[in-house]
C-alpha cells in the first residue's frame, strides 16, 4: 500500500510515534520482537502507511506507555493523516495548541511572518507577551503558560538555522502594551534583534496607506523537502493551509509587502524615532506633573 502523502497531520503523527520510541529507548526491531510483528510492519506504522488498523496502533501505544492525552490525540489523528489543511479548534481537548506550529517551525528552512497590530510573537519580550495575554478575552490557558510557550518557540526558531523575515505594520510598534517601560524595552529589543544576520525585520509605514496585508496576520513556512504551508490564528481556531493555490496567494502577499515595507536601515531608523518620541513624551508629561 502507498505511503500517505506528507501532510501537517501526518508529520505530527509520525514525529509523535518516533518521540515515544525514543522515550522508551526502543528500536523498530525491538518493538517488533515484543509485539510478535515483522520489523517492516513497525516501520510502516511509524511512517503512517495506509491500512494500519486501530488495534495495531493501540497495541503499539500501549507498549510505549503513552500518556492518556497523547494516546487519545494519536488515535484520533490516525485516520486523518492523509487530509490536507487542518483547522484546530481552540475549544478542543488538545492541551498544547502551539505544538503543531512549533514542530513545523523547527523543521522549516525559511519563515516569513506578517503582524499588523502587535509585535510579532517571535520577537516579543516576556513582559510584552504577558500584557497581551492578559488582554485576551477568550484565553483558556494561564498567562504564564502562554509566556513560557512563546519563549520556547523563540529559542527554537531564532537559532540561526533558518532564514526568518518579519513584516510588521507601524501601528504594531505604536500600540501601547503595558507601561512606557515595557514598550521602550520591546522597541530596543527589536533593534538588538535586527542586527542578527539570519533575521530581517521590516516595517510597513502608516503613510503607505492600504496594503496587501489587510486581511490579517499569517506565517508562511517553507521547507527543503516538503511543500510550504501557511499558519493562521484566530480567536476560535488555529489553521494550517496546505493547498498550494491558497499558499501561493500568501506568497503573493509577501511579495507585495516586500515592495511596500521600509528596508532594514529605514526600519531601524523608524524604530529609533519612535523610541525618541516616546522618551520626549514622557519628559513632557513629567514636567507637567511637576508644575
Amino acid at each position: 500500500m502507498p505511503l500517505r502523502r506528507s501532510t501537517v497531520r501526518g508529520r505530527e503523527f509520525g514525529d509523535a510515534i518516533r518521540a515515544l520510541l525514543r522515550a522508551a529507548d526502543l528500536t523498530n526491531r525491538a518493538v517488533a520482537e515484543l509485539l510478535g510483528w515483522q520489523e517492516a510492519k513497525v516501520s510502516e506504522l511509524v511512517n503512517g502507511k495506509e491500512g494500519t488498523s486501530d488495534v495495531d496502533l493501540a497495541k503499539l501505544l500501549g507498549l510505549l506507555r503513552t500518556p492518556p492525552d497523547e494516546y487519545d490525540h494519536l488515535m484520533a489523528l490516525h485516520h486523518d493523516t492523509h487530509i490536507r489543511d487542518w483547522l484546530q479548534p481552540k475549544s478542543s481537548a488538545t492541551l498544547d495548541r502551539a505544538r503543531t506550529l512549533r514542530e513545523h517551525e523547527r523543521i522549516a528552512s525559511e519563515i516569513t511572518g506578517w503582524s499588523m497590530n502587535v509585535v510579532h510573537g517571535l520577537l516579543q519580550l516576556p513582559d510584552y507577551t504577558f500584557h497581551l495575554a492578559n488582554a485576551a478575552v477568550n484565553l483558556q490557558e494561564d498567562v504564564p503558560a502562554v509566556v513560557r510557550t512563546r519563549g520556547v518557540r523563540q529559542r527554537s526558531v531564532l537559532d540561526g538555522y533558518r532564514i526568518v523575515t518579519i513584516f510588521m505594520h507601524e501601528q504594531a510598534l505604536r500600540l501601547p502594551v503595558g507601561d512606557a517601560e515595557v514598550m521602550a524595552e520591546q522597541l530596543h529589543h527589536l533593534l538588538r534583534l535586527s542586527v542578527r544576520p539570519y533575521l530581517t525585520i521590516r516595517v510597513v509605514p502608516t503613510a503607505s496607506g492600504p496594503h496587501a496585508g489587510l486581511a490579517g496576520d499569517f506565517d508562511l513556512l517553507k521547507f527543503r523537502k516538503i511543500p510550504p504551508i501557511v499558519y493562521l490564528e484566530s480567536h476560535g481556531a488555529n489553521v494550517f493551509l496546505e493547498d498550494q493555490l491558497a499558499v501561493a496567494r500568501y506568497d503573493t502577499v509577501v511579495k507585495s509587502l516586500s515592495r511596500t515595507a521600509l528596508d532594514e536601515t529605514r526600519t531601524r531608523k523608524l524604530i529609533t524615532d519612535i523610541i525618541g518620541e516616546e522618551t520626549c513624551g514622557d519628559q513632557v508629561a513629567e514636567e507637567q506633573l511637576q508644575r
